[in-house]
């Protein structure tokens, strides 16, 4: 049981403080609790127990990128994209890093209302009832749409309010193990789910492993028969004000 929980924590917090000293070109644990505010012994229990005050930490750290910074993908340089629209505004993210090349631009994004499609599939088939307006996204790939995220699931890397921006998986075998998901499912007798997610392989056969980043919620074991739709997070908007 050890095993498999360990398998399914998505972050290590001794992985993080170790990003974090090199981000900021520290050597020793206590010039970092220093610059934090905490002791060198808060520093070690957040370290034992594999928890972290991640609002402390991101707001100190503000000037090194998250994602890097929480998982180890990208570069710890942040980059200062920004959305500004009527529809949103605030800092953008890329959050799948491709191993090959991928255009960049600057892209007009159709903003998508998930709670009136109630999920993916419904979105995609109908896109124009459901679209909320144009958002121009800086440098950035090419993707399907944006919507907004709800819940608490991913948090930090994401939070309710951010928005999304997604490209849609039409082969299920294409699915790039690790990577932050929405997924659209249907189960008999309870109605259709919307989630974000880190996708996973999972032990069961048939099955995909949907995991949370916040270790509050539990990692799910979804057989792909249920699955209606399913789409690749390409990057986010952090804070967005509707206007």
């Amino acid at each position: 049981m050890a095993d498999e929980k360990n398998k399914d924590e998505v972050f290590n917090v001794a992985d993080i403080v170790k990003r974090a000293k090199l981000a900021m070109g520290f050597r020793r644990d206590s010039e970092l609790a220093a610059y934090l505010g905490v002791s060198r012994s808060t520093l070690s229990n957040w370290v034992a127990r594999n928890s972290i005050d991640f609002p402390l930490v991101l707001g100190r750290l503000n000037q090194v990128d998250y994602n890097w910074l929480l998982t180890g993908k990208g570069s710890p340089v942040l980059q200062r994209n920004y959305c500004v629209s009527e529809l949103a505004s605030g800092p953008v993210e890329r959050l799948h890093q491709p191993k090959g090349a991928e255009a960049l631009d600057d892209r007009s994004v159709t903003l998508y209302d998930i709670e009136a499609a109630a999920n993916l599939k419904t979105l995609l088939d109908e896109r124009p009832q459901f679209a909320l307006g144009q958002i121009v996204i800086p440098n950035v790939p090419a993707c399907d749409g944006a919507v907004y995220v709800c819940g608490d699931s991913m948090y930090p890397i994401l939070k309710s309010g951010d928005i999304v921006g997604f490209r849609y998986i039409k082969d299920l075998n294409s699915i790039i193990y690790g990577e932050i998901y929405l997924v659209s499912y249907h189960v008999d007798g309870d109605g259709d789910y919307l989630v974000v997610k880190y996708v996973n392989k999972s032990d069961t056969p048939g099955s995909i492993r949907l995991v949370s980043y916040n270790r509050h919620h539990e990692p799910i074991d979804l057989p792909m028969s249920q699955i209606t739709a399913m789409a690749i997070v390409k990057f986010s908007i952090r804070k967005n004000l509707i206007m």
